[in-house]
């Protein structure tokens, strides 16, 4: 595959090069400057901004991967990654959602997905830990935005901790809408105790709980469980599904999966 190396195209340029690393382990300068079609030059300048932002580890001559949870939990990566698949599955979620409503999004990117349609189904009340999420809606008309405070994580650019636990287990809302690392057929998980914790109280605090997840979670495993299957009202997912693994869920809970259309590739 060859990919230009123009600043619009360096966010695909620079996934590229981490879902090779992240399949192989490692990976030389040479080999990534082949796979990307761009100068070594160019090369090293991704290899550079990627190890400054913590995803990818530099050694001399070429990349290796972090541990998992060092560029799973990374908001900016998680930004850049199933991209199409969050706005599908966003999307999808809006029926969820009424005018009078008040909803909790967690710090997931597919949960920021939603929160750009969300003025489209005003009024609501909106209550979130992501900075991302309270900059999109900040100036929303119709939003009435409630900012969950603790401290501050600048990996996953949201606030945690037990003062946000504490705040999230004093509201109670309409609905809650989440995502997490992985899922099998009976339980979710996550890579992050802290975070663990978070996603715990957010659910909790719904009448009804929506997990929203891209194919790349589904039939995969974290470090800590977060929530069976079953604790979630809905679950909506992007395919393809493993028809057994979607069988077991559907024994447990509402399963949803969510087409994703052909995403045009005239670049």
């Amino acid at each position: 595959m060859t990919l230009p190396s123009s600043r619009g195209a360096r966010q695909q340029r620079h996934q590229l090069i981490v879902d090779h690393v992240l399949a192989r382990g490692d990976a030389t300068v040479a080999e990534l400057a082949e796979l990307t079609g761009v100068s070594l030059m160019t090369v090293h300048r991704d290899i550079a901004e990627l190890a400054d932002r913590g995803i990818l580890r530099k050694y001399h001559g070429g990349v290796s991967a972090q541990p998992s949870m060092v560029f799973e939990s990374s908001s900016d990566f998680r930004l850049h990654a199933h991209a199409d698949e969050k706005e599908v599955l966003a999307r999808a979620a809006l029926s969820f959602v009424a005018p009078g409503m008040s909803v909790m999004l967690d710090d997931s990117t597919t949960a920021l997905a939603l929160a750009r349609l969300l003025p489209e189904v005003g009024p609501l009340t909106v209550v979130t830990n992501y900075r991302l999420i309270t900059e999109e809606l900040r100036g929303a008309e119709g939003i009435r935005l409630i900012c969950v405070g603790g401290e501050y994580s600048r990996t996953h650019d949201s606030w945690i901790g037990l003062p946000a636990i504490d705040m999230i287990s004093g509201v109670s809302v309409d609905l809650t809408v989440l995502s997490t690392s992985g899922m099998t057929a009976g339980m979710t998980f996550h890579q992050e105790q802290e975070i663990v914790s978070i996603k715990r109280a957010a659910g909790q605090a719904g009448a009804t709980s929506v997990l929203l997840m891209d194919h790349s979670k589904v039939g995969r495993r974290a470090l800590h469980r977060l929530e069976s299957v079953d604790s979630f009202d809905h679950v909506l997912l992007t395919g393809p599904v493993d028809e057994e693994l979607l069988r077991e869920m559907r024994e447990l809970t509402d399963v949803r999966v969510i087409e994703v259309n052909e995403v045009n590739e005239a670049e």
